[in-house]
């Protein structure tokens, strides 16, 4: 907008002349794009820019290391009060821990791993150790791997790999909820794993992995299936819901389910329903038929 002209006859004075719209559009531009102050926002910083105080604080700290490499351990105590003061300055600048952003976990995990991290708001973003928190992170049951990222100003990203849930483990009157190397994950609430299947018995979590896929690939039988006993830590017997016994051999377990589809293929027997199928024999199949309930007689617990 042209300057308005003080003084002078007023009959020598021009008409205004109003300024291009490209130039009002322009001056708009730049002025929509500034972040309305908030009253709640923090108060900032007047001192000097973060990119200077960062140059700054490089050059001392390259300062320190030489000193350190000079004078030995002398000058340990020295290069922490000056990483303690860079932290500060960082700190003052802005870099302060805001946000926490974890990836790869579930809703149930993500609150452990947050109380394993010991992160508090406001601290200073580059005094957080990395590899400590890693290490954290990486104690609590849910992850298998986690890493860590520092994202300047003000964020730190928490990336994990999260254990398998494959089975809920009973023995000795507790239950855990194992992963897919049978391990106890201790911070998985059992009884929010209803779906997952039962393993019973000394030895059951580390034989898990193993019997529970060739279980997966029969959704008929596993459809039907109770809860899975280990037997002297030997064997398994599959416990159906309706009292059916399933006594599998202590070797071999994936030829004897695929001999026990082939008869239900042929005689329907999951659905006919029995007593007890004995494959622990290769060469013969022992099949004890539900005995039929009399008149007036109550049936038995699961018939």
């Amino acid at each position: 907008m042209p300057a308005a002209v003080r003084g002078g006859p007023r009959a020598k004075a021009k008409p205004r002349v109003k300024a291009p719209q490209k130039s009002a559009k322009r001056v708009r531009s730049k002025t929509a794009g500034r972040p309305l102050p908030s009253r709640s926002a923090p108060p900032q910083f007047h001192g000097p820019p973060p990119k200077l105080i960062l140059a700054a604080a490089a050059l001392l700290l390259l300062l320190v290391a030489v000193g350190v490499l000079a004078t030995g351990h002398r000058a340990q105590k020295i290069a922490s009060a000056a990483a303690a003061g860079v932290e500060g300055r960082f700190a003052q600048a802005g870099f302060r821990l805001r946000k926490v952003r974890i990836e790869g976990a579930t809703q149930m995990a993500m609150s452990d791993i947050l109380k394993a991290a010991g992160l508090y708001k406001d601290e200073p973003l580059l005094g957080v150790d990395l590899a400590a928190l890693r290490d954290r992170v990486q104690g609590v049951g849910w992850v298998k791997e986690a890493h860590v990222v520092r994202l300047l100003p003000d964020t730190l990203v928490i990336s994990v790999v999260q254990r398998q849930q494959i089975a809920v483990w009973q023995h000795d009157g507790q239950t855990f909820v194992i992963d897919g190397h049978g391990h106890p994950i201790p911070e998985a609430d059992p009884a929010r794993f209803p779906y997952l299947p039962l393993v019973v018995g000394a030895g059951a979590a580390n034989a898990a992995p193993t019997i529970i896929p060739l279980i997966a690939q029969r959704p008929k039988l596993m459809g039907r299936l109770d809860a899975l006993v280990r037997v002297d830590d030997r064997r398994w017997d599959l416990r159906l819901k309706d009292g059916s016994i399933i006594q599998l051999p202590a070797t071999g377990e994936s030829a004897a389910l695929i001999e026990l589809d082939q008869l239900d293929q042929r005689d329907r027997i999951l659905d006919l329903g029995f007593e007890r199928i004995d494959l622990r024999n290769p060469d013969t199949v022992a099949v004890r038929p539900r005995e039929p309930v009399r008149p007036g007689q109550l049936p038995a617990a699961g018939a």
